[in-house]
């Protein structure tokens, strides 16, 4: 997993009027939460950037102030009209403690079913794993090469070394859809 520096300032004022002020200032409210206590404090807009429009997952090194913290991104919240961030809620992790994080997922291989004119539709973008921080890989590759025209690979038929998957086994992750095309280079076929 990648690593992503990012630098916060203790905060002492709590509430709607305090974030509301902070917000105006290019500031944005965040909560660091796993550890001994529960740290609130500011980020930068500019500094948070690349962290939030990523397709990428980071373990972050905080510094709140001289104060060292490994953690990763647990949830963020945006403005529902103007999509500017509102909040930022942080995870700290160890290194022997299992945590619960969505890794994207990458399709690799040419699917038989396409080859037949069927279309890969991917489902899910995102898996949720639990593992160790250093256990947990940028991006989860799945093989589509043996899928078929109109089958799918769900959650359960899925298994990744030293990672355990939490979504729904009956979750389809990815698929290859009948066309119209397919659908009738079948129907001749079966006449």
């Amino acid at each position: 997993m990648k690593t992503f520096q990012l630098s916060g300032q203790l905060r002492n004022e709590l509430g709607k009027k305090a974030a509301k002020g902070l917000r105006a200032g290019d500031q944005i409210p965040a909560v660091l939460y796993g550890g001994n206590e529960v740290l609130h404090f500011t980020v930068s807009q500019d500094g948070v950037r690349n962290l939030v429009y990523s397709p990428d997952i980071f373990a972050i090194d905080l510094d709140i102030e001289g104060r060292q913290v490994k953690a990763v991104l647990k949830d963020l919240q945006f403005h529902p009209v103007t999509d500017a961030i509102l909040h930022l809620d942080f995870l700290q992790v160890e290194a022997n403690k299992p945590i619960v994080m969505e890794v994207p997922v990458v399709l690799t291989g040419h699917a038989e079913g396409v080859k037949a004119g069927g279309k890969l539709s991917l489902e899910m973008r995102k898996l949720k794993v639990r593992a160790p921080y250093t256990e947990i890989p940028e991006k989860l590759f799945i093989d589509v090469t043996e899928l078929g025209l109109g089958k799918t690979i769900q959650v359960g038929a899925l298994s990744f070394e030293g990672l355990e998957v939490i979504n729904a086994k009956n979750a389809v992750v990815c698929a290859v859809k009948l066309t119209r095309a397919a659908r009738g280079a079948m129907a001749k076929g079966n006449k």
